[in-house]
């Protein structure tokens, strides 16, 4: 789970995962039409204040428009609300629901996100694996739909650089290609998580809408976004690493309007490392 970790780091899922992905390193084709573009889904509002509450829901403040929880919590009725979803490792405590056929292995044994040890990385490597990988994200995608949420976004698109050359770039964006079908498919937005390198990319060929980086002010990188998805970039910042004040990432102009302060670990208001702030 990327939330704690810093910036570093319709089809049928066979019918889509077929077909072959036609890639230019550093081409600057214009982006497809989008779901977004078409009129199927809802963008999060432009310059919307945001707050990032994966550690667990809690009423948000009154100026918080757009407000991104886990998976398995109750979108906010009341605000643009993003689902996260791990779509690349399994998530802590949940390595019962993947079957060992779906898990990147090395010698016999998972491969570990060197930096998390309790997430093991997604076997994308094939049709056939990344197939097995739908067929569990797949209803995850849905149920965000079904729950009320608005969109979704994907996090640890960039584990293939974390493989030692067992994954391909080519081999995540299949998969990615495949969550955005699906997610559009179910009426939401779909949210490119981090991974600013590969955002044209990304953009163009799997067809995500909108994104969602950590710590673009701190590693100023926010532009590798915004060059792409304009003012719907959605920024978060941890208190733990800033590299100037907050306020001075809020007045330079490199910096998304939609952005947010938080403690590393995603607190629950009343716990003492809880820290929220908006440059409005």
């Amino acid at each position: 789970m990327r939330w704690n970790s810093g910036a570093r780091r319709v089809l049928s899922g066979g019918a889509l995962l077929a077909g072959a992905l036609v890639l230019c390193a550093g081409c600057a084709a214009p982006a497809p039409q989008t779901a977004a573009d078409a009129g199927r889904i809802e963008l999060p509002p432009a310059s919307g204040t945001p707050d990032y509450q994966l550690g667990g829901a809690y009423a948000p403040a009154e100026a918080v428009d757009i407000v991104a929880r886990d998976r398995t919590a109750d979108p906010d009725p009341d605000r643009y609300s993003i689902c996260y979803v791990n779509g690349f490792q399994t998530q802590p405590g949940e390595r019962a629901l993947w079957p060992d056929a779906t898990l990147l292995q090395r010698g016999g044994a998972p491969v570990i996100d060197p930096e998390w040890p309790d997430e093991i990385i997604l076997d994308t490597s094939t049709t056939e694996a990344r197939g097995r990988i739908l067929e569990i994200v797949g209803p995850w995608i849905r149920g965000c739909s079904a729950s009320g949420f608005d969109a979704v976004e994907f996090d640890n698109l960039d584990t293939y650089t974390r493989s030692e050359g067992a994954l391909a770039r080519e081999d995540n964006i299949a998969l990615a290609t495949a969550y955005v079908e699906i997610a559009h498919e179910a009426g939401l937005a779909a949210a490119q998580k981090n991974s600013a390198e590969d955002a044209e990319l990304l953009r163009s060929t799997a067809g995500f809408d909108f994104a969602i980086a950590e710590e673009c002010a701190a590693y100023a990188e926010c532009g590798a976004y915004t060059d792409v998805y304009g003012e719907h970039v959605i920024d978060v910042e941890y208190d733990d690493a800033l590299p100037r004040t907050f306020a001075e990432m809020c007045a330079d102009g490199a910096t998304p309007a939609s952005v947010v302060l938080r403690d590393r670990q995603l607190a629950l208001p009343g716990d003492p490392a809880h820290r929220f702030e908006t440059c409005s």
